[in-house]
């Protein structure tokens, strides 16, 4: 049979001997990859430790060894360049494989045309996928639909879902569609589903994935909520430090793994920068309030600076840059701004563009719509002549300074925004948690944040 064959083609690229219930996974994969239905759908879920992006990595290169086709996609670049290291396959994020612009500088993107045919699409984190119309300027505003929309206009085209039900739902959502079998059959498809729930023997060695099980069960069960005590003897790889050491900690990551692969998570923007600030003064010596090497973190889409760009459709809010070169500070309109040159440290490369600098120390997204309906009034002013109100829009939408890029530092980030990457170290701090905040949210928020190390968890100020 068919399905007998994907499935020993996908044990041969195992890098060790399956687990039963991996077994149990692969199986049901060859038969859904087998399965003649026109609109078909497979859901795999699987907790932290329990070898599902093992699975994935083995699935997409038996895929490849027989000739068929699959595109690796996630919701965010740094989740893309996750599961492509694991495949050793290239991966998108699903905003820059769906959409297009609707023509050249254009901050209207419509849904692509699926060229591509006889071939799974795999989304990676899907967990993240949200289905709740937004006011972006993408396609109908709702993601999930126009992912499913993108996928099956293609000819023979099929998708596969990846993702853990015990990470954080999308923002203001209580459970992530994506992952939801019901959900998913309300397109007219015939969706398969299968969880991994079983720890493999490897992972059972780690505190990380120790305590995230105990978590996840946490999860299953129906019971007044209390605060979660980490177990860290007997581990190498979780501690607890008080706030005193913290600094000296977060010296010595640096010095060892590097910026880019620290980081600080916690559960408010306002938090984060506190954190961002003590970090570049005492650990980093900063004075500056910008400075050449400093990690930014996107927080507002951008489509105006990449149009001079080929490749780089778009900046994506929760993109992570390095400040290359600062060029020239100026005021205007009672802000402040300064161009710079942008590195991306999850593709490989360069741009200018001016960045807004207060925008730097903001608490929350409501402030970035106070920059904009500034900006806005404030260019509008220059323009007393212009009565024409779309002329006026149009010219605004254009310039320069009303289309500064806005960021914050990204050494203190929120889980939100840290959901679908990995760093070597994480230091978790959760602040004050009032008992009537300890509900099903509390314990996802800390198994989120928890699987975003591959190293090494510092648990700062938490209960021994």
């Amino acid at each position: 049979m068919i399905s007998d064959f994907i499935a020993n083609k996908i044990r041969e690229q195992f890098p060790f001997t399956p687990t039963f219930q991996q077994g149990e996974a692969i199986c049901e994969l060859a038969n859904f990859l087998s399965k003649k239905a026109i609109r078909k759908a497979f859901v795999l879920k699987g907790y932290a430790g329990t070898g599902k992006t093992t699975l994935v990595a083995a699935l997409v290169k038996a895929l490849e060894n027989i000739g068929h086709k699959s595109v690796l996609m996630a919701p965010t670049g740094r989740a893309a360049k996750v599961i492509s290291a694991y495949a050793h396959h290239p991966a998108y994020t699903i905003h820059k494989k769906i959409y297009r612009c609707q023509q050249f500088g254009d901050s209207k993107f419509s849904l692509s045309e699926n060229l591509h045919s006889n071939t799974l699409f795999i989304v990676d984190e899907a967990s993240m996928i949200s289905n709740d119309k937004d006011s972006s300027s993408f396609g109908s505003g709702r993601l999930l639909d126009d992912l499913i929309s993108y996928v099956y206009n293609g000819k023979g085209c099929h998708l596969l879902l990846l993702g853990d039900s015990a990470q954080l739902p999308p923002v203001y959502q209580e459970y992530s569609p994506a992952l939801e079998e019901e959900w998913l059959q309300g397109y007219d498809i015939d969706v398969s589903s299968f969880e991994l729930t079983q720890v493999v023997r490897q992972a059972l060695q780690s505190g990380i994935l120790h305590n995230a099980t105990l978590l996840r069960d946490l999860l299953t069960q129906d019971t007044i909520r209390h605060k979660f005590h980490f177990i860290t003897d007997g581990f190498d790889d979780i501690c607890h430090i008080s706030g005193q050491e913290m600094l000296d900690e977060l010296q010595r990551s640096y010095q060892e793994v590097g910026e880019t692969e620290t980081v600080v998570i916690t559960r408010s923007n306002k938090r984060a920068n506190l954190y961002n600030r003590g970090i570049r003064n005492y650990i980093m010596y900063k004075e500056e309030e910008l400075s050449a090497g400093d990690l930014i973190m996107l927080s507002r889409n951008n489509y105006f600076w990449a149009k001079d760009y080929d490749g780089i459709d778009f900046l994506a809010n929760g993109d992570m840059m390095e400040i290359r070169r600062i060029r020239k500070y100026h005021e205007l309109y009672n802000l402040r701004f300064v161009d710079v040159a942008l590195k991306a440290l999850d593709y490989d490369w360069e741009i200018d563009a001016t960045l807004l600098l207060d925008s730097l120390h903001v608490d929350g997204p409501g402030d970035n719509q106070l920059f904009n309906q500034q900006l806005f009034q404030s260019i509008s002013e220059d323009y007393p002549e212009i009565r024409d109100r779309r002329k006026l829009i149009e010219i605004i939408k254009n310039d320069c300074h009303y289309n500064a890029i806005q960021a914050r530092f990204a050494y203190a980030i929120t889980c939100h925004k840290a959901q679908g990457g990995q760093w070597e170290r994480v230091f978790i701090d959760q602040g004050t948690i009032p008992d009537d905040q300890l509900d099903l949210s509390y314990y996802r928020w800390l198994y989120t944040a928890l699987t975003r190390a591959r190293k090494k968890v510092y648990l700062v100020n938490f209960p021994h």
